[in-house]
Formats: C-alpha cells, sequence, structure tokens
C-alpha cells in the first residue's frame, strides 16, 4: 500500500493505482522537524529548475538535490512524496523514499543513505521501493557515493547558477573561444582580457548548459570545453 498527500488530506491507495496518480500533485507525507541535538541538519534547498525552495532532512538530501538541479531537465521533485507499507517475512515494515524527480526524460523514485549507514533494513526497504517505481514505470536510485571531485565542482558550479548580467560583453567571445577544438577552461577564461570575471561567466554559462564540460574528471583549468545548447 501507498499514501500519498493530495489536496492536504492523505490519500492511500494500491502499488497498482499510484501509477494513475499524477506525478506532480500532492506534498511531503511527512513533515521536517527541527529540534535541539539532532544528529543530521534538515533544510531547504533552492532549486533554479523549478523557481522555488525545496525541503531536504539532511545535507546528504541537500547534495541529491543541487546535483538533480544541474542535472538538467528537472520539472518539478517532491521531497518526502509518499510511505510505503509493505511485508517482510514476519513482520510488516513502513518506508517513505525521500524524493520523486519529475523530469522531462522520465520519472525518478530517489533514497539517500550514506554508503556505510546502510544496513538490512534498509536494504529491504530500498528493494520495496525499487519494486513500486518498477510497477509504476519510474526509475529507481540510491544516492549511497560519490566521486570524490563531485561535490566540489557541483559547489563552484551552483555559485554562479542565478541570473548572472554580462555589463563587459564578455560572453559572445568566450562561447566563440569554446567552438574551437581544444578548447580549455584556464585557457579561454585568460585570453578574454578579464578572467577574473571570464571564470564566473563561463561557469555560469556550463550551469545553464551553453557551455558543455566532462565532469568525470575533476573541474579545473585543464578542462575541455565544447558548445553546449542553452536549456
Amino acid at each position: 500500500m501507498v499514501t500519498r498527500r493530495a489536496g492536504g488530506d492523505e490519500v492511500s491507495c494500491s502499488v497498482r493505482d499510484l501509477a494513475r496518480m499524477p506525478g506532480r500533485e500532492g506534498g511531503p507525507v511527512r513533515w521536517f522537524s527541527w529540534r535541539r541535538g539532532q544528529r543530521h541538519r534538515p533544510g531547504l534547498q533552492y532549486l533554479v529548475s523549478t523557481g522555488r525552495h525545496h525541503g531536504a532532512e539532511s545535507m546528504e538530501e541537500a547534495r541529491v538535490l543541487l546535483a538533480l538541479d544541474f542535472a538538467g531537465d528537472l520539472i518539478d521533485v517532491v521531497s518526502q512524496p509518499l510511505r510505503l507499507r509493505f511485508t517482510t517475512v514476519g513482520k510488516s515494515r513502513v518506508h517513505t523514499p525521500d524524493f520523486l524527480a519529475v523530469t522531462r526524460s522520465g520519472t525518478w523514485l530517489i533514497d539517500v543513505r550514506p554508503e556505510p549507514l546502510i544496513r538490512d533494513g534498509d536494504r529491504e526497504s530500498f528493494a520495496a521501493a525499487a519494486e513500486v517505481a518498477v510497477a509504476c514505470g519510474w526509475r529507481y536510485a540510491v544516492a549511497a557515493r560519490w566521486r570524490g571531485h563531485v561535490l566540489a565542482a557541483l559547489d563552484a558550479l551552483s555559485s554562479q547558477r542565478r541570473p548572472l548580467a554580462d555589463p563587459l560583453g564578455l560572453r559572445p567571445g568566450l562561447l566563440a573561444a569554446v567552438r574551437r577544438p581544444g578548447a580549455r577552461f584556464g585557457e579561454v577564461a585568460a585570453a578574454s582580457g578579464c578572467e577574473p570575471v571570464a571564470r564566473a561567466q563561463l561557469l555560469h554559462l556550463i550551469w545553464h548548459r551553453q557551455v558543455g564540460v566532462d565532469l568525470a574528471e575533476p573541474l579545473a583549468d585543464r578542462s575541455l570545453l565544447v558548445p553546449g545548447a542553452a536549456r
């Protein structure tokens, strides 16, 4: 069974009926709490893709929201979107996945748990959530660990994600330089005539897909740049 919030009320249905319910309607089935001495750090994360804040129960969840915002094609995301009730051998269990992300290429149900903290009970809950996703035609993921350089790159790019003016008119020259084969981040910025401002502009252009970069490697002056397309 699945419980969701619609119109301010909780509505329960079978997994079979869940796929017929609109993915973006409703809100969290579990509200966030702030109390003295708690070990995790809840908060709100602003997403450029949706133009509003979204709740996160920990810093790990906030990082996932930032990654979703950068990944592109994000339409909406609901925190704590549904509550699952399922049965394992000998007992009933309850699990609330962390996010339901609606993108132009499909819907993702996402759980967030650092890999060292995943226990057997968590694996059972993740398996149940994965089955729900399959039944609804969604994709499922557990955000458990990151490549070492990814968070630093996302932090650098997100610093320039909001609207950014170009009073020096650097962008046309930067975009022209990126179209040349072998363009590298540091060289393009240095050739602009105003390197500190050019670096900020390049980060902004990368976030908004007007410039592409391979983030499988650390973001550095040697990073190769390619033309992109604004989303």
